[in-house]
C-alpha cells in the first residue's frame, strides 16, 4: 500500500506545484518586463487594476509624443511566456529639406524637425510673394506654398548734366555731344536704355531741348532721368537800313557770324563798309555806311553818256516846255517841288529842257546840259519845243508813259508804283513811306 501512497502522493505535489505556479503568474506583479518607449507614453490596463503595469494578461499602448512616429505595434499584451506580443519604438519625423528661393534665402528655428518654422527673406531690390514663412506639420509636411522673390527695385540711371552750348556761326543751331548713360539691376546685368528725343552728335535748334532716357528691367520695372540741351544764338542789335539803300543778310540777320551787306538804291552810292558781321560779343564790326546822292556828270558831250550813267540805276522823268513862263510847267514845276522827295525815294531824276533854240536850257536840278545832249534827248524820245509834255522812262531806258497835261504828284507815284517798281522796291518804299511826310 505504500508504494501506491507514494505514487499518488508524488502527484500530488506535482499538480500542487503547477497550481501554485499558475496562481503566481496571476499574481505576479512583475511576470513580464516594465514597457519603456523612448520619447513617447506608453498607457497600460491590467486585469488587476490599474496600479499593475506588467502582469499576465496587461494590455498596454503605446503613443509617441509630437514629432515622432511609432514605428511596430501599437497595442501590446504580456504573454504567459514573459514576454510582450510585440516591440515598437518612436522614430523622429522630418520635412523634406526646403528648396532655395532665387534671390532670397530662409531660416528656420529648429532645421527641419516638426513644428520648426521657417522664415523666407529676400534680397535687397526683391520682395516676397507668396507666404512669408513655413511650418513643418506634424504629419512631416510643410504648411503652405513656396514662397518666391519677385524684382521690385528699379534699375538705376543717370543722365549726363544739362549742358548749354553758343550755335555756330552763322547758324541758328549747335552740334552737341555727349555719352550715352549706362542703367544698372539688381537682377539684370543687361539692360537696354531707350532715348527719347534727338540723338547726340546732330544739329540742336535754339532754346531748350529736353532729352530723356528710360530703361525697364524684366520685371518691367521703370527708371527714366532727363537733361536739358540749350542752345543759345548769340545775336546782335538789328541793323538799320540805310536812308535811300537796304541790307542784304546771311543767316538769320543778326546773329553771331551773320553777314549783312550795304546796298544803295539807284543815284545812290556806298560811302563806306561793304558789309559787318556781327561778333561774339554781340557788337557788329565796322561802321554803318550811308548811301550818299550818285555823283551826275552833266557835261558829258552824248545822249548815250549821259543816259548811261543812269543805266539800271535811275528813272528818268523828262519834263519839256515852250518857254518857263508856260503855265501847264509853271504848274507842274509847283507839284514837282513838292513832291522831289517821293521821286527820289522812287528812284527818279528830273530832266528839264525848256525853249528853242538858240536860248535853249536843258538841266538836272542846278547843273545844265550841253546843247548837243538837249538835241539828242529830243530826238531819241520825240520830244515836241512846242507844247507841254512829260516823258516817264523806266531804268532801262525805255519810254514807259508819256503826259501832256500836269500831273498831280498822286497820280504820278500811283503809275510809278503799280506798273514801275518792282516787289521788293515796294516793300522799301514801304518802310520809308513816312520820311517825306
Amino acid at each position: 500500500m505504500l508504494p501506491i501512497y507514494g505514487k499518488l502522493n508524488g502527484l500530488s505535489v506535482t499538480l500542487v506545484l503547477q497550481l501554485l505556479e499558475k496562481k503566481k503568474k496571476k499574481t505576479d506583479p512583475h511576470w513580464c518586463h516594465s514597457p519603456r518607449l523612448t520619447n513617447g507614453e506608453v498607457t497600460c490596463r491590467s486585469p488587476r487594476g490599474g496600479a499593475y503595469r506588467s502582469t499576465l494578461g496587461t494590455r498596454c499602448d503605446m503613443s509617441c509624443d509630437r514629432g515622432y512616429r511609432l514605428v511596430g505595434k501599437s497595442s501590446i499584451q504580456c504573454l504567459a511566456n514573459r514576454r510582450w506580443s510585440g516591440t515598437s519604438y518612436c522614430r523622429m519625423m522630418r520635412c523634406h529639406v526646403l528648396p532655395l528661393i532665387p534671390h532670397g534665402r530662409y531660416t528656420c528655428t529648429r532645421g527641419f524637425m516638426v513644428d520648426s518654422r521657417c522664415e523666407f527673406t529676400c534680397d535687397a531690390g526683391y520682395r516676397i510673394e507668396g507666404e512669408h514663412s513655413r511650418l513643418c506639420q506634424h504629419g512631416a509636411s510643410w504648411s503652405g506654398a513656396q514662397p518666391f522673390c519677385s524684382d521690385t527695385d528699379p534699375p538705376k540711371i543717370k543722365c549726363p548734366p544739362s549742358r548749354l552750348k553758343v550755335a555756330e556761326p552763322g547758324k541758328l543751331t549747335a552740334t552737341v555731344t555727349w555719352d550715352r548713360p549706362t542703367a544698372t539691376d539688381t537682377a539684370d546685368k543687361s539692360l537696354e536704355v531707350i532715348l527719347v528725343g534727338q540723338e547726340p552728335g546732330t544739329d540742336f535748334k535754339e532754346g531748350a531741348n529736353v532729352i530723356r532716357y528710360k530703361v525697364y528691367d524684366q520685371a518691367r520695372n521703370r527708371a527714366a532721368c532727363k537733361f536739358i540741351v540749350r542752345v543759345e544764338v548769340r545775336r546782335c542789335p538789328e541793323l538799320p537800313s540805310p536812308l535811300h539803300g537796304y541790307l542784304t543778310c546771311s543767316s538769320d540777320g543778326n546773329n553771331y557770324g551773320a553777314t549783312c551787306e550795304y546796298h544803295c538804291d539807284g543815284g545812290y552810292e556806298r560811302r563806306g563798309v561793304q558789309s559787318r558781321v556781327c561778333q561774339f560779343d554781340r557788337n557788329w564790326d565796322g561802321k554803318a555806311a550811308e548811301c550818299v546822292p550818285m555823283e551826275i556828270k552833266s557835261d558829258v558831250k552824248t545822249t548815250s553818256a549821259l543816259l548811261d550813267q543812269f543805266y539800271e540805276k535811275r528813272r528818268l522823268l523828262i519834263m519839256s516846255a515852250p518857254n518857263i513862263s508856260d503855265p501847264d510847267y509853271q504848274l507842274q514845276n509847283v507839284m514837282i517841288q513838292k513832291s522831289e522827295c517821293g521821286l527820289d525815294l522812287r528812284q527818279v531824276t528830273l530832266i528839264e529842257l525848256l525853249g528853242s533854240p538858240p536860248r535853249e536850257t536843258g538841266r538836272i536840278k542846278e547843273s545844265l546840259l550841253s546843247s548837243e545832249v538837249i538835241e539828242g534827248l529830243r530826238q531819241v524820245f520825240r520830244i515836241s519845243r512846242s507844247y507841254f509834255s512829260m516823258v516817264l522812262l523806266d531804268k532801262l531806258g525805255l519810254d514807259r508813259e508819256r503826259f501832256i497835261t500836269p500831273m498831280a504828284s498822286d497820280e504820278l507815284f500811283s503809275y510809278i508804283d503799280s506798273f514801275l517798281l518792282d516787289e521788293e522796291e515796294r516793300e522799301r518804299l514801304e518802310l520809308h513811306r513816312d520820311y517825306c511826310d
